[in-house]
Parts: structure tokens; C-alpha cells; sequence
């Protein structure tokens, strides 16, 4: 178990090192970046050192999740930005969208006003 100032630390470092990195984007077709769906991940909820990541595609589809100590660490955990979690990148994301996809996050107090992923909730719904 860590102090609440080292865990304080360990996240502003992780902040620094991540800071200048890009959203990854995979586009094997050279598509204009503005016409390829976008992957959003989010904070879905949770509490204090247990917060629930979530990758979701633009239409609706849950591609990945992870339990997160802190918001700041979930861009790198579903593999948003530039050099992280490849994996996540070959067995989910590009089979689900395998011409092309951007990656997005959406901040917590921005969640409600995203129209994008609000459209994807709704059809997440229809497909239950």
C-alpha cells in the first residue's frame, strides 16, 4: 500500500510523461481524421482509488474497460494516447473498426454535454 503523497507523486509524474503525447489514431486508409468513428473513453463512476474506465465506440459498442486509482491514469489504461496499451489496439479496438479510428477521452464534467458519446449511450441501449 502506498502513501496518499506518493500516490499524489506517481500520478504527477505519470501526468508529466504522458502530457505531450497525441490521441492515437489508426487510419490504414489515409481517410481525413474527421471522417473516421471515434473510440471515446470516459470515467464511468466509481469511488476514490476505484474508478471504472470505459472505452466505448462511436456506435455504442462497450470495447474495454479497466479500474482505474485515478482519472488522470485512464487515457494511458485504454490505450487513448500515442504509445499505450497496444494491445487493447489489436485484439479489440481495430477489429471492431479495422478501416480506421480515432481515439478520444471525454472528462468527467464533460460527460453530460459530449454529444458523440451521448449518442453512443443511446445506442448502446438498443442493443441490449
Amino acid at each position: 500500500m502506498t502513501t496518499a503523497a506518493a500516490a499524489r507523486q506517481y500520478l504527477n509524474d505519470h501526468l508529466k510523461q504522458t502530457s505531450y503525447r497525441k490521441n492515437f489514431v489508426f487510419n490504414p486508409n489515409n481517410k481525413p481524421e474527421e471522417e473516421l468513428p471515434v473510440i471515446m473513453g470516459f470515467n464511468n463512476g466509481g469511488s476514490s482509488g476505484w474508478y471504472e474506465a470505459l472505452a466505448i465506440a462511436q456506435d455504442g459498442t462497450v470495447l474495454g474497460g479497466h479500474t482505474c486509482s485515478d482519472e488522470g491514469y485512464m487515457r494511458a489504461d485504454l490505450g487513448i494516447i500515442e504509445g499505450t496499451r497496444p494491445d487493447r489496439h489489436e485484439t479489440s479496438y481495430q477489429i471492431h473498426y479495422p478501416d480506421g479510428y480515432r481515439m478520444a477521452f471525454i472528462e468527467s464534467q464533460d460527460i453530460d454535454s459530449c454529444e458523440v458519446l451521448q449518442e453512443a449511450f443511446r445506442l448502446g441501449k438498443q442493443q441490449l
